[in-house]
Order: C-alpha cells, then sequence, then structure tokens
C-alpha cells in the first residue's frame, strides 16, 4: 500500500508540478516548495515504517516513529498554511474565481490528516488499530495528486478515488482475515459524511463558506 501511495503520487503530480513548480509562467510563493519537500517526506517515511515492520524491525520502526511524529505536526499547520498562501495566489494573481470556497477541500484533507495521525499515536501500542489509522491518514492526502488529472477535478471524483484506496485495505481484511477490521467500519462512512459536506460547501458554495472564505483570502 506505501508503495501504491507514493506511484499515486507521482502520477498525479506528474501532470502538473513542471507548470506548477519547476517553470511556472508565474513564480509561486516560495513556501509551495517547503510544502512539497515536507509531504514528499511523509510518503517517504511511510515506505520506510511499512518496510521495517516488514522486516521485522520493529524496534527502529518505533524510534523511527518519533521522527513522524515531529513531520505530522509539522505537516498538518502548513497544510492550512499553503492552503492559504496558495488560495490568496489563486485568487489575486490568477483569478481563479472559486478560490474563496474550495478552501474546504485542503482544509478537509489536513482535518482527517491530523485526527488519524493522533488517533495512531494514541494507539501506536495497538499494531492492528496503528497501521489502519496510518493508512487512512496517508490516504487523505491523495486527493491531491488525484485532483492533478482533469477529468477527475472537473467531476469532483477526487475523494472518491482516496475512498478507493482506502478500500483496498478492506478488500484485503475480507481475504486474509475473513472480516472488516473495526477501524474501517467506523471511520470510512464516517470520512464518506465528511468528504459530502467538503464538496458542498466547495461546488454548492453556501453564503456563510463564501463569506469565510473571503474573510480568509482577502
Amino acid at each position: 500500500m506505501s508503495l501504491l501511495v507514493a506511484a499515486i503520487v507521482v502520477w498525479g503530480f506528474s501532470h502538473s508540478i513542471n507548470d506548477a513548480l519547476f517553470h511556472p509562467a508565474i513564480p509561486r510563493p516560495f513556501l509551495l516548495w517547503i510544502h512539497s519537500i515536507v509531504f514528499a517526506c511523509w510518503v517517504v517515511f511511510y515506505i520506510l515504517q511499512s518496510a521495517l515492520v516488514c522486516t521485522r524491525k520493529v524496534n527502529v520502526h518505533r524510534s523511527v516513529g518519533w521522527f513522524g511524529v515531529g513531520l505530522a505536526a509539522v505537516m498538518v499547520p502548513l497544510g492550512f498554511a499553503i492552503a492559504v498562501v496558495m488560495g490568496r495566489f489563486d485568487k489575486h494573481m490568477l483569478n481563479i474565481a472559486d478560490s474563496d470556497i474550495f478552501l474546504s477541500v485542503p482544509f478537509g484533507d489536513m482535518i482527517i490528516f491530523g485526527t488519524f495521525v493522533a488517533l495512531a499515536i494514541a494507539w501506536r501500542r495497538k499494531p492492528e488499530l496503528h497501521r489502519r489509522l496510518l493508512l487512512i491518514a496517508t490516504c487523505a492526502l491523495l486527493d491531491a495528486p488525484f485532483d492533478r488529472i482533469d477529468y477527475i477535478f472537473d467531476h469532483n471524483l477526487g475523494f472518491l478515488f482516496v475512498d478507493v484506496v482506502i478500500l483496498l485495505g478492506v478488500a484485503r481484511d475480507l481475504l486474509v482475515d475473513r472480516r472488516i477490521h473495526r477501524v474501517y467500519l467506523v471511520a470510512l462512512p464516517l470520512i464518506m459524511i465528511f468528504e459530502v459536506f467538503l464538496i458542498y460547501l466547495w461546488r454548492g458554495a453556501p453564503a456563510w463558506w463564501l463569506r469565510t472564505g473571503r474573510s480568509i483570502l482577502g
């Protein structure tokens, strides 16, 4: 699953990284570079931690895990910050009309990621909970690469593709354990409901959310 996550990230961002980061017509804010590096570090960290468990180097896994705690603690506020910075850039420099209301998507990503990472840390001594919570947290970041595909973005399918990746974890449980773990039974319906709400804020643009977005982006 960690390698699949990496493949999705590379595939998705390959559609936009040249024009949006390496050779943009209008230079992007420097914070976008920091954001890209930090979030890429999470993908590498996730692969490393998975490999350490597979090779039964659990003590090393636990030690390296504290680096992940610190990394996640940076990622969440950085995720909110870059959403605002790039929202202002899109609105005032690129004149993208829905920048105010699109904030619901990156803000929602950070809420899901932060919540499930925190739960994974709290239950780090319960591997069956811990690994599934970290998978869900990592998958929450994947709507960003998925939404780099025009068709997926235009048809509001980013969250659906995220849920499909999480469902691969459910499929693994059914095939190997012959049951669905309670983490998925509780978390996945709640995440889907929350995702529908985020899409509603973005595409439905209720007046209160539009006012909120405008007050944030200026």
